[in-house]
């Protein structure tokens, strides 16, 4: 035996035993849900949703298909933004499946602009849905990169956009229900804003994670 053996057998009994490691699948989804709470209550206790939005998820499929694909594409970005904390737990395809997806959703409102699932009106309008859609979602967006930031990311930049953009995805989705319906109005002011959190999300990750830990 060499004493690389050695050294490499006393390292090793040294080490003991670390436990399983916490499925990002599983914290995934309590992230999700935790937060969707949150977005949620403090959309509520800041104003009302649109009246008759809920009715409208059941009268009018389009609209509750859109939601539906909002939720789907909200659901896989999580899980692929926790995975991207974890070396080599994203595959190529799942990650271009969230972003798809993602993309899918948008463009179900830029084809409303010619074709609305609901008609147009500025019944329910929230005046500042834009600030309340990026504010709600920075604290989601926080604890995300917290959480992953334990699973040691091997491209902790990709992760941080992944974060940012599932947490954005969450009030730019309720403000369909929260705020008035209008294709254009909620390109620019529910999913531009959520879109740009995962900009912010990035700034803000590589200032208190990434630096603090001396990680370029």
């Amino acid at each position: 035996m060499t004493e690389r053996d050695d050294l490499v057998s006393a390292l090793a009994g040294d080490l003991g035993s670390a436990g399983p490691a916490t499925n990002s699948d599983r914290l995934a989804v309590a992230w999700l849900f935790s937060s969707l709470a949150y977005v949620v209550l403090i959309t509520h206790l800041l104003g009302p949703i649109r009246p008759g939005a809920l009715a409208q998820l059941v009268s009018q499929p389009r609209f509750a298909l859109e939601m539906a694909l909002g939720l789907v594409a909200l659901a896989v970005a999580t899980v692929a933004a926790f995975r991207a904390a974890v070396p080599g737990a994203l595959t190529s395809r799942f990650a271009l499946a969230s972003a798809g997806l993602v993309i899918l959703w948008i463009i179900a409102y830029v084809v409303g602009l010619v074709a609305p699932a609901l008609e147009p009106s500025m019944l329910g309008k929230r005046d500042h849905c834009f600030l309340e859609t990026f504010l709600y979602a920075l604290p989601p967006a926080g604890l995300a990169c917290y959480l992953c930031w334990k699973y040691y990311p091997l491209e902790p930049s990709k992760m941080a956009l992944r974060c940012g953009l599932a947490a954005g995805l969450m009030p730019a989705l309720y403000m369909q229900i929260a705020c008035m319906y209008d294709p254009g109005h909620i390109l620019l002011f529910h999913i531009l804003p959520g879109l740009v959190v995962a900009l912010a999300t990035l700034a803000c990750f590589r200032v208190f994670f990434v630096r603090s830990n001396h990680v370029g």
